[in-house]
Formats: C-alpha cells, sequence, structure tokens
C-alpha cells in the first residue's frame, strides 16, 4: 500500500478525529495539565501514527496540532515537538499489541483504583464496568517514567492482547480500532471506576454479580457500537 501523505483527505479526518477526543477527554476531566498522549496509526501498514503535540492543553488541541511521528519516535510532519514518554509507551503498543488507536490517561478515578493493592477495576459491580469483562490487564510493576524503550515495550508485553491496561501506581491505557470506539470505551471506564470508588467510600459491603452475567453484559454491550459512535458525532457538534 502506498503511505498516506499528512495532507491526505483520510489522514485529515484522522487528525480531526484525533483532536476531538483529546478535547472531549478535557471537557470531561479526563486530562492532566499538557501530560498523557492519544495516538493513531496510519491505516497504510507504515508503522507511523498520529499524536497529540508536546506543551499544549488538551482543550485547545485542534487537527493542525496533531504530529506524525514514525515507529522509532522520528517526527515526520508537524509543527509542534513531541513528548518522549508518549513515544515509548505508543510505540511499543501499536508494533508489539496491533493496537491502531491508543489512549493513555492519568484520570482520577482509574488511577486510584491502580493505587489499590487489587490494581484495577472489579468488572462484576456495575453495569459500565461489566463491558470491560475479560478485556483488562494489570501491570503491577511500576519502574518510574518511561524514558526508555524497554519500558514501553515491558508495558505493552503486560498489556498484551486486552483494550485495557490498568498501570500500578500509574494510570491506564485504552486501546481499540478506531478513535470513536476507544474514547467512550475510556469515558465509560472512568464513569465505571468513579462509581467502584464512591461505592467502597460509602462504607458499605459490595454487591458484585456472576462472572457469568459480567461476560453476557460485555458481549451485549460489544455487539452493537452503534451507540459509542452517536456519542462521538454528538461530541463533535458540540465541542
Amino acid at each position: 500500500m502506498t503511505p498516506l501523505d499528512f495532507d491526505d483527505p483520510t489522514v485529515r479526518q484522522l487528525r480531526a478525529d484525533l483532536a476531538l477526543a483529546l478535547r472531549a477527554a478535557a471537557h470531561h476531566g479526563l486530562a492532566e495539565g499538557v501530560c498523557n498522549h492519544f495516538s493513531i496509526e496510519l491505516p497504510d501498514g507504515s508503522g507511523r501514527f498520529l499524536l497529540n503535540p508536546r506543551g499544549l492543553m488538551w482543550s485547545e488541541v485542534q487537527a493542525g496540532d496533531v504530529v506524525m511521528v514514525d515507529a522509532a519516535g522520528q517526527r515526520l510532519a508537524g509543527r509542534h515537538a513531541v513528548e518522549p514518554t508518549a513515544m515509548f509507551i505508543h510505540a511499543a503498543i501499536h508494533r508489539l499489541c496491533h493496537q491502531a488507536c491508543v489512549l493513555h490517561t492519568h484520570m482520577p478515578h482509574a488511577t486510584a483504583l491502580t493505587l489499590t493493592t487489587a490494581r484495577a477495576l472489579d468488572t462484576t459491580l456495575s453495569q459500565n464496568a461489566m463491558r470491560f469483562h475479560g478485556r483488562t490487564a494489570v501491570d503491577a510493576h511500576y519502574n518510574g517514567l518511561a524514558l526508555h524503550a524497554h519500558e514501553g515495550e515491558r508495558i505493552a508485553a503486560a498489556l498484551g492482547g486486552a483494550d485495557v491496561g490498568f498501570l500500578g501506581n500509574h494510570g491506564v491505557v485504552v486501546c481499540g480500532a478506531r478513535i470513536d470506539h476507544a474514547y467512550d470505551d475510556l469515558y465509560y471506564l472512568e464513569r465505571a471506576c468513579q462509581a467502584q470508588v464512591l461505592a467502597h467510600a460509602s462504607g458499605h459491603p459490595l454487591a458484585p454479580v456472576d462472572a457469568a452475567l459480567a461476560q453476557r453484559v460485555c458481549e451485549q454491550t460489544l455487539g452493537e457500537r452503534v451507540q459509542s459512535e452517536l456519542f462521538f458525532e454528538a461530541l463533535r457538534r458540540t465541542l
């Protein structure tokens, strides 16, 4: 396949969608200063991907701010710099986990759960949590900032084939084949984690459902993703 140019209509749409996801995350309280990263791989098999730039608040990112990089982390197009840890984490997950879209945040309630001994969401609690049943992985071994390629590769290995990775003492990674589906998962992951944190804070015993039911709810949710697409289009209209 011929490599896609930065200004190809397909790439322009991906840049717009990635920028929209970043602004939506800021709107929903999932951002953290100018840190954390969203990326989407180009659908041409080149290994290149689009990434948010260094130093911009997510609320201000537009399509023209998005940067294109190669699998080695070299900036190929775009007027902004790239943050180093973004390259090591995202490049490894794209390459080793074969995930097209990678969303990494330190969103508050999901990150709070990575600080517990369980490290992750209980996917047998809320209905929102059940959509992630069997889709999560835990990397319990925090090693500091991801400033080396081998650390990104270690995180990718811990993620494996999971769509959601809880990174101990750090944050989360949500992956998907499409930006709209991945963002929908990111949003509802934080909502599910928030509900679990609030339920714990009540002091009352929690009431999980049977694992088989949680699995059925997950299959029901993933069997029809139109709601995810409608949500993203609603964000496009309102943001």
